[in-house]
């Protein structure tokens, strides 16, 4: 079965806790912190891989995490970094933020590779809190939560040239005749349920040609079998719309072939002006005669070239393939960087702030991707951790922002996803017992991360 979508859970590896230490070693009674920071998690990464045709094997496994690091140790010793996780697609695979709705990466070539997950920072140890005014720090940072998020798969079939048309139009005849591949052929509609690709050589020339579902009036919407196959077209530089010209089955080839055009320009305006040829088929049956005339003046006024063809015999077909060869010279595609290994493809993600704050609710939403990750990895559950936190919010300027935004003492403040009381200099309230005053995780989020950020406890 042809599979050509599918949702998947991506989560890449937790970065490892830093550990607190100090030097226990014999005549060095006064031995100072030694704590190695924590290890690096995996990244989850899109490989494209030529010998995957469909998103299949998606349908057995949709989660993917990879390995998270490891926590440091005492004597400076750094924990290890999680191994990467490669998650294997076909080449045309386009990756979409479940979320937001935004394309993420596009893997065309046999190797690319995309970061779709990128592993949590591991946590820095004692070691480096060391200052001039803190000489024995007794803290140490989480590890940095791995990304998560949901993508939707979809695969679209790597084609110089698509085959589109009404069904019966003759398609898959048509792919028969030119290529070596054998599509399912029968004399009712939908005979092709899913795409079928097909090599054409003639001589030295070469190029892939992709057959689809036959089109009905509202594919664009929805209705029929080859409405969730028209994005398969995108990819290719030349169209050859099939058109029943001979009328076997009472139809009007003018009608077909407006109703075809009207799909494709609903569906994408940029697909529906790509460069074609018209195969003008079942030029072997006497109604054929009859309404070539006509056709091919239609198609004349549109600017179109329309060829005589009967599939069924091989009439006309290396004419057409003149004509299809032209356009593809005439269109060739960017070329890829020739030689080395293949590039990474970046992602498509938006531009943070480096530091924002907006109302939200009663309170206020902190923003920024320091503040989120400082908030994340520092142990709440330590004072000194609560007190170097601080410190940072402050030289970020977080109480100058909170105070032009609205902000008072006694307020709430949410950053990531952890919610705090402001005290009177409008940063975290003065700890109690170790823990800062109405400090809580955010469940309205659903984030894995503050569920363990409150399980954790401290190092």
């Amino acid at each position: 079965m042809f599979i050509d979508r599918a949702e998947v859970l991506v989560r890449a590896g937790d970065g490892g806790r830093g550990a607190v230490s100090f030097r226990r070693e014999k005549y060095v009674p006064m031995g100072g912190p030694d704590g190695g920071d924590g290890g690096r998690g995996g990244d989850v990464w899109l490989v494209a891989d030529p010998q995957l045709a469909t998103l299949a094997s998606f349908r057995q496994r949709q989660r993917f995490a990879a390995a998270p690091g490891g926590d440091g140790h005492g004597r400076q010793q750094r924990g290890a970094d999680g191994t990467d996780l490669e998650v294997r697609v076909p080449p045309g695979t386009l990756a979409v933020d479940g979320e937001g709705g935004a394309p993420l990466a596009d893997l065309l070539a046999e190797g690319q590779r995309a970061r779709v997950a990128r592993g949590g920072r591991g946590g820095r140890g004692n070691s480096r809190f060391v200052s001039s005014v803190r000489q024995a720090p007794r803290f140490a940072e989480r590890g940095e939560a791995g990304q998560e998020r949901i993508l939707h798969l979809e695969l679209r079939v790597l084609a110089d040239v698509g085959l589109l048309g009404m069904p019966n139009a003759g398609k898959s005849t048509l792919l028969a005749a030119v290529s070596a591949a054998r599509p399912r052929i029968a004399a009712y509609p939908f005979t092709t349920l899913e795409p079928q690709l097909g090599v054409v050589r003639r001589g030295e020339r070469e190029f892939v040609l992709a057959d689809i579902p036959g089109l009905i009036e509202g594919a664009h919407a929805g209705h029929g079998l080859g409405h969730a196959f028209l994005s398969h077209l995108e990819r290719t530089r030349v169209l050859i719309h099939v058109v029943d010209v001979a009328g076997t089955e009472g139809r009007d080839p003018l009608v077909d072939f407006a109703v075809v055009e009207e799909e494709l320009r609903r569906h994408d305006p940029a697909l529906a002006a790509r460069p074609r040829v018209v195969a003008a088929n079942k030029a072997d049956l006497p109604e054929w005669d009859v309404r070539w005339p006509a056709f091919a003046a239609a198609m004349g006024r549109r600017g179109l070239t329309a060829v005589p063809v009967a599939a069924a015999t091989g009439r006309g077909v290396d004419d057409l393939l003149a004509a299809v060869w032209s356009l593809l010279n005439a269109n060739r595609p960017a070329q890829m960087p020739a030689g080395g290994e293949p590039a990474d493809v970046a992602l498509h993600v938006a531009v943070r702030p480096r530091l924002g704050v907006r109302a939200e609710g009663e309170g206020f939403a902190v923003v920024g991707e320091e503040i989120e990750r400082l908030v994340a990895m520092a142990d709440l559950t330590n004072p000194e951790a609560v007190d170097y936190l601080k410190a940072r919010m402050q030289r970020l300027g977080l109480p100058a922002r909170l105070r032009r935004a609205g902000a008072l003492p006694g307020g709430l403040a949410r950053v990531g996803v952890w919610r705090f009381r402001l005290g009177s200099d409008l940063l975290p309230a003065p700890s109690v017992d170790g823990v800062p005053a109405d400090a809580e995780p955010v469940p309205a989020l659903g984030s894995q991360v503050a569920a363990r950020a409150h399980v954790d406890g401290g190092n």
